[in-house]
């Protein structure tokens, strides 16, 4: 724990769902005006998202984004402004599937779809997995078709484990093979291990000349606590997970209440606002 934000960071990295949206997916003119300012000042706005960019397109276009940004929890980095995947890890299959033989045995079925990687790789799976995001279309996919693709990350959902409890399943019965994040909703994603919200912001960061100790987070759920860790000063929403606001340096205001912008104004001073909200064209394809 620090004792308080770098005066003027030179990243402010921020989360979209839970964090810098409201729950309607909208940003409010405060939050965009606080945002501006920060750039003004001479700070670099990067999003870190639990998106897969396919998603989180139509929301950096809303919002008017072209730098660089972390998608799908760490494992796609994007370059909003050139519409261009400039890396990307995919997860290894057949661990992934040893894996859920492992949790068959221990805790029964799990539900499973993917993601694929590349920009439009779409989301697969079949009819009965459980699939909270109505305007992010689920293709039918049989349990071989699942992987018969490069992909970017899995979705787990057990009929009778809550999602925390399923999320420490699946990573003692992953031993390191991969990473297993509560993102939000009923679900648990895995991506490449060693790879994190973290690693792509560090990544991020190296590329744009900038330091941990120089960044301030913002983040909400277990998928941002490596990213709140990593930074210089960390800022969990209200709204948060209880794991995301124990290693945060400080807990601001729900995001439904501008929590980001709270936070900023005090660094930056207020701006003032310029347009109404903007809707996110995307249902969210995971929180984080």
């Amino acid at each position: 724990m620090t004792q308080g934000p770098p005066r003027t960071p030179g990243l402010v990295a921020t989360d979209l769902d839970g964090t810098l949206l409201h729950s309607d997916e909208s940003l409010s003119p405060r939050t965009r005006a606080a945002l501006e300012k920060a750039v003004t000042a001479g700070a670099i706005h990067v999003i870190v998202t639990g998106r897969s960019v396919q998603t989180a397109k139509p929301v950096f276009d809303d919002l008017r984004y072209d730098g660089l940004a972390v998608c799908g929890q760490g494992a796609q980095l994007y370059d909003a402004g050139a519409h261009e995947l400039v890396a990307a890890h995919t997860i290894d299959v057949d661990a992934v599937r040893t894996v859920l033989r492992r949790l068959a045995m221990t805790i029964g079925p799990v539900h499973v779809a993917v993601a694929r990687a590349g920009i439009a790789g779409g989301f697969h799976g079949p009819a009965t997995m459980p699939w909270p995001w109505e305007l992010v279309p689920l293709h039918p996919a049989g349990e071989d078709d699942l992987w018969a693709e490069p992909v970017m990350k899995a979705f787990l959902n057990h009929d009778r484990l809550p999602v925390d409890e399923l999320a420490a399943a699946v990573r003692r019965a992953g031993n390191g093979f991969f990473e297993a994040v509560n993102a939000g909703g009923d679900l648990v994603e895995l991506v490449p291990a060693g790879v994190t919200k973290a690693t792509g912001l560090a990544e991020v960061a190296a590329r744009l000349g900038c330091t941990a100790e120089g960044t301030i987070a913002f983040g909400d759920m277990p998928s941002d606590v490596p990213m709140l860790v990593w930074a210089g000063y960390g800022v969990a929403m209200a709204n948060g997970h209880p794991e995301a606001i124990a290693v945060a340096d400080e807990v601001a205001p729900p995001n439904d209440e501008d929590g980001v912008a709270v936070v900023l104004e005090r660094l930056y001073g207020a701006g003032l606002p310029t347009t109404g909200g903007v809707r996110g064209e995307a249902a969210r394809s995971s929180s984080g």
